[in-house]
């Protein structure tokens, strides 16, 4: 959710935009397609980005995902990048033009198209990736991630190494959705040390998913009050956090992909979502005749983690790495959480 570059709630808005023709949407889907395999006597499946997948590690996981489905079943992949809203049309469009055995599609802005899609080709299967539909299609079959578990964690680390006893996070927008990434990082860090005070701040404003100059503002208030751990859930202002976080010597923490590589000796760990996880299993669910369910992935699933918990910790760059003691007490909350005998509140639940 809080992965890409680009976001504005104007985004939101603009999928809800009828698709364009299927001539036109032809010609511009070809055009951003990239043709991974040819060939292939088994399934075909079609992977569909809101943006360019570039050096985006959260969306270059959901094309491994997609790769692995495809050579697992002898079959072909195709991956259609978008770059705005018209090319996401399109690209729907042409994917639905080809009839694979599966689309797959990664965030929220599909949500309108794929509802619009579903209706008018009930034959097609549809997997939406960290997203879904409101109303419930027998062919849509959606993978959502329990971010607040990994959330809770990161939190833990929190409380564990933080000096002043005062934690905090910088948040998008101020709703339950959103809260997954503050509300449970208050709580993990209390969980380990009971006197932790916890603060949140809101991005906002007319472009809250990409103003990093807005949540390094948001940062740097609670770091004027004595905050040294900032959970950093906002979009691409996450750097404006890592930023303020760095000046005051102070501490955060990312979220979808291992961002400690940005800001090496500041950021502590990322609460990562496996995308790819989500992508192959998913396809197994929709070729097993499993659909239209919404399924949720969190620990237990392996679909979210933190870098400290991965192979590889010790050269991801992150701060945990020097931490050794502070991860064996977040590996016994992690199995707790996994066993069932640990809950996280979730925020966003009714």
């Amino acid at each position: 959710m809080l992965r890409r570059s680009r976001r504005t709630l104007q985004l939101v808005a603009a999928t809800t935009l009828m698709v364009t023709a299927a001539t036109a949407c032809n010609a511009a889907a070809k055009t951003d397609a990239s043709d991974s395999a040819s060939g292939g006597s088994g399934k075909s499946f079609t992977l569909v980005t809101p943006d360019a997948v570039g050096q985006n590690e959260f969306l270059k996981l959901a094309v491994t995902g997609v790769k692995a489905a495809a050579k697992t079943h002898d079959g072909t992949e195709k991956v259609y990048e978008s770059t705005d809203t018209a090319s996401q049309q399109q690209n729907v469009q042409a994917a639905v033009d080809a009839s694979p055995n599966v689309i797959v599609l990664v965030g929220f802005e599909f949500a309108d198209l794929v509802a619009q899609q579903a209706k008018a080709h009930p034959k097609q299967q549809f997997l939406m990736i960290d997203a879904c539909t409101t109303k419930t299609f027998t062919n849509v079959t959606c993978a959502v991630f329990r971010e607040h578990e990994g959330v809770y964690l990161a939190g833990a680390e929190a409380g564990l190494l933080s000096k002043s006893g005062k934690v905090g996070a910088v948040d998008v927008l101020d709703t339950p959705q959103f809260r997954r990434y503050s509300d449970p990082f208050a709580a993990g860090a209390k969980k380990v040390a009971a006197k932790t005070s916890a603060s949140t701040r809101f991005v906002g404003g007319q472009s809250p998913f990409d103003d990093s100059a807005r949540a390094k503002e948001q940062a740097n208030s609670l770091l004027s009050k004595g905050t040294d751990q900032i959970m950093a859930a906002a979009a691409a202002g996450n750097y404006g956090v890592f930023e303020a976080a760095k000046a005051k010597g102070a501490f955060a923490y990312g979220v979808d992909v291992n961002q400690c590589v940005s800001s090496p000796g500041t950021v502590v760990d990322n609460v990562i979502k496996k995308t790819d996880v989500a992508v192959e299993k998913g396809v197994e669910q929709v070729l097993a005749g499993k659909t239209g369910t919404s399924v949720s992935y969190g620990l237990k699933e392996g679909g979210i983690s933190l870098t400290g918990l991965e192979a590889g910790v010790d050269s991801s760059k992150c701060v945990i790495a020097q931490h050794k003691d502070v991860l064996t007490k977040v590996k016994a909350l992690r199995d707790q959480i996994v066993s069932g005998k640990l809950k996280v509140d979730d925020p966003a639940a009714s």
